[in-house]
């Protein structure tokens, strides 16, 4: 009887700890998921190219400070050249806690944006990326430094650098990515569809696949 009892108490334990292992599995399972709820482009997103209603969107969820994204930048130049006329190109904030200047970098280029020089601020953050990126403390200087190289309204650049509702905007940018299963950056979505990058070429193959679809 003894023994009996004790293989009992044994197989009870060994299916709470299996009970308890599938639950932790299942949540992070869960977890991993997209939350649900994203949009891949809201009226309010930078669009840099506009190709019309039936072009194909390819969406790119960045962080200025990214060494990734910033290798990308040539590359993605060269993809809207190539495809210029054939394809919609959006771009919106993912800044990674990682990197200190990320969202000083991405308030910059929304304050810019509010003066219609987005794209310029877009292209000079990540020309610059080597002299302002890897820091131990933010440099906010440093971008009202290329405001200023770049002619912008300084006072207006002030203004929307200290309104909240700058930093909503890019963290709302975020929120969508996160929303949608964005866990780095670059991340590139397709008519709403994530690329998944393996190699250079990748999104090149992605948007010819797309555009001729």
């Amino acid at each position: 009887m003894k023994t009996s009892f004790k293989a009992v108490i044994i197989t009870l334990a060994v299916i709470v700890v299996l009970g308890i292992g599938a639950i932790v599995f299942a949540l992070n399972q869960r977890a991993a998921q997209p939350e649900g709820g994203g949009e891949t482009v809201r009226t309010d997103s930078h669009v840099l190219d506009d190709a019309g209603a039936d072009a194909v969107t390819v969406v790119e969820f960045l962080d200025f400070e990214c060494e990734a994204c910033g290798a990308f930048y040539p590359i993605v130049e060269d993809l809207r050249e190539k495809y210029d006329g054939e394809i919609t190109y959006v771009v919106r904030y993912f800044p990674l806690p990682g990197h200190i200047n990320s969202t000083q970098a991405a308030l910059a280029a929304e304050a810019a944006g509010q003066q219609d020089r987005f794209e310029d601020m877009y292209a000079k953050l990540f020309e610059t990326q080597s002299q302002w990126g890897e820091q131990r403390e933010e440099t906010p200087e440093v971008f009202r430094g290329f405001a200023e190289e770049l002619g912008l309204d300084l006072a207006a650049y002030d203004a929307a650098i200290a309104d909240p509702a700058t930093l909503e905007r890019v963290e709302s940018d975020k929120a969508d990515g996160t929303a949608l299963g964005v866990q780095s950056t670059p991340s590139f979505f397709i008519d709403g569809e994530l690329v998944q990058l393996q190699a250079w070429g990748d999104l090149e193959a992605a948007i010819e696949k797309a555009v001729n679809r």
